[in-house]
């Protein structure tokens, strides 16, 4: 593969600038009175996911955030800041997590090569493993093993999206967006939809705060 050099980079950016404004004089005038994406990415840090390539999208339709492995880390403040943004002040319509194969996250908490501050990133990758090392285990390939790794990963950063309070405040308000597991396959090109069902993991409103919130009604109509 070439690889641009720094100075071919602003070269290429010049000519991007100069392709859309003949298409359209008005593109970057446009792009710049604000945004309001409808979709919040939450996907690896690999150089090749450029998902804007993927999904033919336009700058201002998804805002992002990626880390090692697409991890939703219930610890990490920078990705708490973005979910808060892009809910509640964005508004966005739908969450996307979007793991992908051939992940070097997902390897190295498989075969545990990393040592300092990754080995810390990816050990909750390694925990899914051990919960379902029986699964992955009967696998023939070490491809299948990490792909489908991979794919638990996915569902499980899901599930932890729910855990945030950002969006078990949008669920209590039925104002949440819809959420997705995705996963690209770098070999082809596609993106697998893994359906993954969230209705389980979604905000219940316990019995006791029901009786609660009815006593205080009784109460003040009293």
């Amino acid at each position: 593969m070439k690889y641009n050099s720094i100075h071919e980079l602003l070269r290429n950016n010049q000519a991007w600038v100069a392709e859309k404004l003949a298409i359209d004089p008005t593109y970057f005038e446009e792009l710049s009175n604000g945004q309001t994406p409808p979709f919040l990415y939450i996907g690896c840090s690999d150089s090749r996911l450029a998902l804007t390539r993927f999904t033919r999208t336009e700058p201002g339709e998804l805002f992002v955030h990626r880390n090692i492995a697409n991890q939703v880390s219930l610890t990490d403040i920078n990705f708490l800041a973005v979910l808060e943004y892009a809910v509640l002040h964005l508004k966005v319509e739908h969450i996307i997590v979007c793991g992908h194969y051939d992940c070097g996250g997902i390897k190295a908490a498989l075969e545990g090569r990393t040592i300092g501050i990754l080995d810390n990133w990816v050990n909750p990758i390694r925990e899914l493993y051990l919960q379902k090392q029986e699964e992955i285990d009967t696998l023939p390939t070490r491809e299948e093993r990490l792909n489908r790794l991979a794919e638990i990963n996915v569902v499980a950063q899901v599930k932890n999206l729910y855990q945030t309070s950002i969006m078990r405040q949008v669920l209590h308000e039925r104002k949440a967006p819809m959420v997705h597991g995705w996963v690209l396959d770098i070999s082809t090109g596609l993106i697998k939809d893994l359906n993954v069902s969230t209705v389980q993991w979604q905000l219940h409103i316990c019995p006791l705060l029901l009786e609660f919130r009815l006593y205080a009604m009784l109460k003040n109509e009293s």
